[in-house]
């Protein structure tokens, strides 16, 4: 067993059982894009939010102890994406990363922004021509320290 294991026991389960993860993340008391994140094996759960999955999901002891370890993060199939819809994000940083780069250093300077200290709201935005999705990321800015 391993933690790519107990990802997908999750993903079954929430399809078999027609759960949101709005819903999930109102019973482990945290948002629905930090529990979604860690339910896919991107974000390490205290004991008791593994419980609370794993009661959602019907997860054993085991694989709940796999929710508590920490992940490597940020691992994705192929180094650019081919899922049309995480390519876009891809496709969007290749386009405005430097336009976010230069933003950034112009307006707090020489630094980075926190994906550690970081928080994440996404919404759908009605709109006649057709619904837009809305994220509104926000992490701690990280100046370079000199030494």
């Amino acid at each position: 067993m391993s933690r790519l294991d107990v990802t997908e026991k999750i993903i079954t389960a929430k399809v078999h059982k027609g759960l949101k993860w709005s819903d999930v993340a109102a019973r482990v008391g945290q948002s629905k894009e930090w529990v979604t994140a860690a339910c896919l094996g991107q974000m390490t759960l205290t004991a008791e939010q593994a419980a609370t999955v794993g009661e959602i999901f019907g997860l054993s002891a085991d694989e709940q102890k796999w929710l508590m370890v920490v992940p490597y993060k940020g691992s994705l199939p192929t180094s650019v994406p081919t899922d049309p819809l995480i390519y876009r994000f891809y496709e969007l940083v290749s386009v405005y990363g430097t336009t976010f780069k230069e933003l950034i250093h112009e307006e707090f300077g020489d630094g980075i922004m926190s994906a550690i200290d970081f928080k994440m709201d996404l919404q759908r935005e009605a709109d006649p021509k057709g619904d837009r999705v809305s994220i509104h990321m926000s992490g701690k800015f990280l100046p370079y320290k000199t030494y």
